[in-house]
Order: C-alpha cells, then sequence, then structure tokens
C-alpha cells in the first residue's frame, strides 16, 4: 500500500481519467453512452471555473484511479456533493485504493461543509453496494433514478 498516492487531478491526467470512464463504461456494459472527451474533461474542469473536482489514485506512477464531485444543493438539507464517479481499475481492485479515494471525497465534503454526500451504484453490482455500506452509506433502493438527456431535453423543448 506505500506505493499508492491519492492527489489533486491535474488538467494534464485528463487523459488518463478518461480511459478510467471508458474502463467504468465498459464494466456497466454502457461504452457507448459516453459522450465527454479528455478535452472536456480539461475545459470543464481546469480551465477557468472548474464545475468538478478530481483526485487520482497513483500505484507506481501510473494512474490506476479516480474520483470526481460536484456540488449540489438539497432544498431538505442545504448544500450536498455529489460523487458522480469512484472508478479503480481492475487490476488494481482489493489494494485499499477505493477506500483511499472514498476516504478523500468525505474529508473535502466535511472540509466544505456539506451536508450529504450522494451517488448512484447500479442494483446488480453487489460489490461496490458491500463497499458502500461497510462504510456506512445507506443504499436507498427505492429511489429510482431520472434523467432528460439531450435528445429528451430537446424534445421536451418542441412541446414549449
Amino acid at each position: 500500500m506505500n506505493a499508492i498516492k491519492i492527489r489533486d487531478a491535474e488538467g494534464k491526467d485528463m487523459d488518463a481519467v478518461h480511459k478510467l470512464i471508458i474502463e467504468l463504461a465498459r464494466f456497466e456494459e454502457s461504452e457507448s453512452a459516453v459522450e465527454t472527451s479528455p478535452g472536456n474533461l480539461q475545459q470543464d474542469g481546469y480551465n477557468g471555473s472548474a464545475r468538478f473536482k478530481c483526485w487520482v489514485a497513483e500505484n507506481e506512477d501510473e494512474i490506476v484511479g479516480m474520483a470526481l464531485v460536484y456540488p449540489r444543493y438539497s432544498t431538505w438539507v442545504g448544500p450536498v456533493l455529489h460523487l458522480e464517479d469512484l472508478i479503480v481499475t481492475e487490476s488494481n481492485r482489493g489494494l485499499g485504493i477505493g477506500g483511499l479515494l472514498l476516504d478523500v471525497v468525505v474529508k473535502y465534503g466535511h472540509s466544505i461543509g456539506v451536508k450529504r454526500i450522494s451517488w448512484e451504484v447500479l442494483d446488480w453490482n453487489e460489490p461496490a453496494i458491500k463497499f458502500y455500506e461497510e462504510r456506512g452509506a445507506r443504499v436507498m433502493r427505492d429511489w429510482d433514478v431520472v434523467q432528460l438527456d439531450e435528445i429528451g431535453i430537446k424534445k421536451y423543448m418542441e412541446r414549449l
């Protein structure tokens, strides 16, 4: 574990971060749904007003994991941090890297005074669910995720 290092991501890391996003999408059998590029990530996170904060995990100077968060607001509790993705390469799972990444996310959320940290997990990803529950997270199985994608937004706007 001594070789594992968690650090703030930099713009130059976005190629590696994007590869991790693709690996996660493959795992979730949704690779074709990934529309972002390393350039999008660079622009949105490191040019001007950052839309997200990201950390990377390095094992022997190779990026093998990442966590990406952004702020939200709950009308019920106030400021919230949303964990969009926490990814560790398959070959590096079981080394405690996911726990280290979640630690930095929770420490960050605490430091900025959020009232909640939230994220989604696929209902069939039992190892991830167990990982989160062991760390005190509550998996709310009675809520469904609702989204309007770009096409849905356009169709909605046509109705207005």
